[in-house]
């Protein structure tokens, strides 16, 4: 389902085909917010797979109709899936729905029009974030300020690893973030052509907030 960009490290691209499929979907200017909304969930659920992938697990007993065996299972609480408000929380709502036992942490950031900087004005996470796995989402990495913003903010909380996922990015956006943080992989459906001189990927598809709360 995801195959690592060779060109650039730590970069995953999910091309699976009902991914790019529902992002074709997404991509069109006149998909409906009901419509954008529903397709990112469901493309959110297909990338989840393929984050959770190297999901440490543990050997539990448990009792089928027919016996007793010892069987894998994933310890959802040790996941902390973190939201850049607001559109990270269409991306937040379908991973949820593969990993319900996973934590929530919020990050609020703004991004200021003028120096297209990332301004804070709200975080709250789980406790013991050392103990626990990050995933940091955010539909867009355009700039990469923001994802670097957040993610620099979680590292100081010193999690086990952290992961950044998002529906698109650009050469820039990669960038920025590769750059400041070298060590975090980035999960993406698509790396769009580059950045308009507002911020805004090409050809992407529009501002991803404004579609998925119908605020246009």
């Amino acid at each position: 389902m995801s195959r690592p960009d060779n060109s650039i490290d730590h970069v995953h691209l999910v091309d699976h085909p009902l991914v790019q499929h529902k992002l074709t979907l997404m991509r069109k200017k006149d998909a409906s917010t009901n419509n954008f909304r529903t397709l990112l969930n469901e493309v959110s659920m297909l990338m989840a797979y393929e984050v959770t992938r190297d999901m440490p697990m543990q050997d539990v007993e448990i009792e089928t109709p027919l016996e007793t065996m010892t069987a894998k299972m994933i310890d959802g609480k040790k996941l902390v899936f973190v939201s850049i408000l607001r559109a990270g929380t269409g991306i937040l709502d379908g991973m949820l729905s593969v990993v319900p036992g996973a934590r929530v942490g919020h990050i609020g950031l703004y991004r200021d029009p003028k120096t297209l900087q990332a301004v804070e004005y709200y975080f709250k996470m789980p406790k013991d974030t050392q103990e626990r796995d990050v995933v940091v989402v955010d539909p867009m990495l355009a700039t990469g300020n923001s994802a670097v913003a957040a993610i620099t903010r979680v590292k100081a909380l010193k999690p086990k690893s952290i992961k950044f996922v998002c529906l698109l990015t650009c050469p820039e956006g990669i960038a920025t973030l590769r750059k400041m943080h070298p060590d975090v992989e980035i999960y993406t459906a698509a790396i769009d052509r580059q950045l308009n001189d507002h911020g805004y990927i090409l050809p992407g598809l529009g501002d991803a907030g404004d579609r998925i709360f119908g605020t246009q």
